[in-house]
C-alpha cells in the first residue's frame, strides 16, 4: 500500500526551502549589517520550487555572492562568522561551494577558509575545484590536513581527493596515476577516527577500480596487526574481494579454498512478490581439523529487461571456522524497486560464495 502524502519524508531538496534562505539572510545580517538580506532573498527565491538539491544550494552561493559587500576576502570574513550560526549538516556545505566557486584566485585565503568550513559539514566537493585547478599545490596542503587534530580536517585530506568521489566530478589525473596521494594515505593508514578511516577505506576501494595491483602492493606493506589499519584494508579491499579476486582474499587472510561442506542451503519463498522478503540459510561444517578464516558473501542474480541476468554481490560475513565446527548463516532480503535498481519478473538465482568460490546456487521467481 502506497505511503499517504503528508506521512512522506520531505524531499532532500526542501533542506534549502524558502525558511532556510530566511534564516541565513537573518543570521548574516546580524554578523554583516551591510548584508542586503532583501536583495539576497529576490535573488534566491525566484522560481526556487523548481530547482533540485544541488541546484538550490548553487542558487544560494550565488545570491550571497551577489548580495555581500566587499570582495572576496572581505565575503569570506562575513562567511566564517556566518558558520557557526547556522549549524551543522549539508546545508553548510554552501559556504564551501561559494570558496569554491569565486576562490580560485586566492589560493591562500581559500584553503584556509575550506579547512575552517569543514568542520561545520565537509569541504570535500569543493577542494575538487583546487585539485582540478592545482593539483601539486592543493595536495601539499592536504597533506599537512593529513596530520591535523581536528578528525574532521583529516578526513577532508582522504576524502577531498578520491579520485572517484560520489557526486562529483572525477579527477582524470587520480585516476590516471594514484600515487601523488600517497602520503596523505600513509598518514592516515592507522588513524584513531572511524570517520576517517571509512574516508581512507573509501579511497582505497575507488583506486582498485582502476589499480587493483597498485593498491593490493601498498597495502600487503602496511602493519595489518594494527587493528585500526587493518579495518582499512578490509573495507578498502571489498570490490575485489566480492569478485573472488584471490591476492585480496589473500591479504585478509582467506586466500587458501575454503575446506567446508555446505548443507541445508534453503531459500524462501520459491515464489515472490515484488515487495516481499526473500530468506536463505545454510550449514557451514569444517572439512579439516585446523581453523580456517572464511570470507562469506551471497551473490543474486537479478533478472534484467533483456532477459539476461546480471549478479550483484553482497557481504554476509567474514569468520574464523574452528577445526571440525559448523556454522549456520543467513540473511533476510527486502526485494522492492529502488532508483538504483529496476526489478523485473523471471527467475532469480541466489549464490553462496566462501573465499572466492561458489558452493551453492538456489533460485526464486520474482513476480509482480
Amino acid at each position: 500500500m502506497e505511503t499517504p502524502a503528508e506521512t512522506k519524508a520531505p524531499a532532500l531538496k526542501e533542506m534549502f526551502d524558502a525558511a532556510r534562505f530566511r534564516l541565513v539572510a537573518k543570521e548574516l545580517q546580524a554578523v554583516e549589517p551591510r548584508f542586503d538580506a532583501k536583495e539576497f532573498l529576490v535573488r534566491s527565491l525566484e522560481s526556487l520550487d523548481e530547482l533540485n538539491l544541488m541546484a538550490r544550494m548553487r542558487r544560494m552561493t550565488e545570491s550571497l555572492h551577489g548580495s555581500l559587500p566587499g570582495n572576496y576576502r572581505k565575503q569570506i570574513k562575513s562567511l566564517r562568522s556566518l558558520a557557526p550560526r547556522i549549524g551543522r549538516g549539508f546545508v553548510t556545505l554552501v559556504l564551501p561551494d561559494f570558496v569554491g566557486r569565486y576562490g580560485l584566485e586566492d589560493f591562500e585565503t581559500s584553503l584556509e577558509a575550506l579547512k575552517y568550513f569543514t568542520t561545520f559539514g565537509s569541504s570535500e566537493f569543493a577542494i575538487r575545484e583546487f585539485l582540478r585547478h592545482d593539483l601539486s599545490r592543493t595536495l601539499a596542503v592536504m597533506e599537512e590536513w593529513s596530520r591535523d587534530e581536528s578528525e574532521d580536517v583529516r578526513r577532508l585530506a582522504s576524502e577531498g581527493c578520491r579520485p572517484r568521489l560520489p557526486w562529483s566530478f572525477r579527477l582524470e589525473a587520480l585516476i590516471a596515476d594514484p600515487s601523488p596521494v600517497v602520503p596523505i594515505l600513509e598518514n592516515l593508514r592507522a588513524d584513531p577516527s572511524k570517520y576517517v578511516r571509512k574516508s581512507v577505506a573509501n579511497h582505497l576501494n575507488d583506486i582498485t577500480k582502476d589499480h587493483p595491483a597498485w593498491v593490493l602492493e601498498r597495502v600487503n606493506g602496511w602493519p595489518l596487526e594494527n587493528v585500526a589499519t587493518a579495518w582499512i584494508v578490509r573495507h578498502a579491499l571489498r570490490t575485489l574481494i566480492k569478485k573472488g579476486d584471490k591476492r585480496a582474499l589473500a591479504v585478509v587472510g582467506a586466500g587458501e579454498r575454503a575446506e567446508v561442506r555446505l548443507d541445508a542451503f534453503s531459500v524462501e519463498p520459491h515464489r515472490l512478490k515484488l515487495g516481499g522478503r526473500l530468506s536463505f540459510s545454510f550449514r557451514l561444517t569444517s572439512l579439516i581439523a585446523e581453523p580456517q578464516r572464511l570470507v562469506v558473501d551471497y551473490a543474486v542474480h537479478y533478472m534484467k529487461k533483456s532477459g539476461e541476468t546480471s549478479a550483484k554481490v553482497f557481504k554476509l560475513k567474514t569468520l574464523a571456522l574452528p577445526g571440525h565446527g559448523s556454522v549456520t548463516l543467513g540473511r533476510q532480503q527486502l526485494i522492492k524497486d529502488f532508483t538504483t535498481r529496476v526489478h523485473h519478473p523471471g527467475r532469480h538465482e541466489v549464490e553462496i560464495l566462501v573465499n572466492g568460490e561458489s558452493l551453492a546456487k538456489d533460485s526464486f521467481e520474482l513476480v509482480r
